[in-house]
């Protein structure tokens, strides 16, 4: 579907996460990406699934709070 293909800046404005996150999750296979000529871009569908998992699982992004 062409439409489920994303820049990497519209990825950074859906998620939230750093453009240096995003490459690290399309390196280690948890988000699909592609290179389109010189460009990459991020499969939508797979972002949005990666989310809504993180968000189901609890999991935060930033400094833990500490525990005494």
């Amino acid at each position: 579907m062409a439409d489920d293909w994303i820049s990497t800046s519209e990825a950074v404005k859906l998620s939230g996460y750093h453009p240096v996150t995003l490459r690290t999750l399309i390196r280690q296979g948890r988000i699909q990406g592609k290179k389109f000529f010189v460009v990459w871009q991020v499969s939508r569908k797979s972002l949005l699934s990666y989310m809504r998992e993180q968000n189901q699982r609890g999991e935060r992004r930033g400094p833990k709070p500490l525990t005494k």
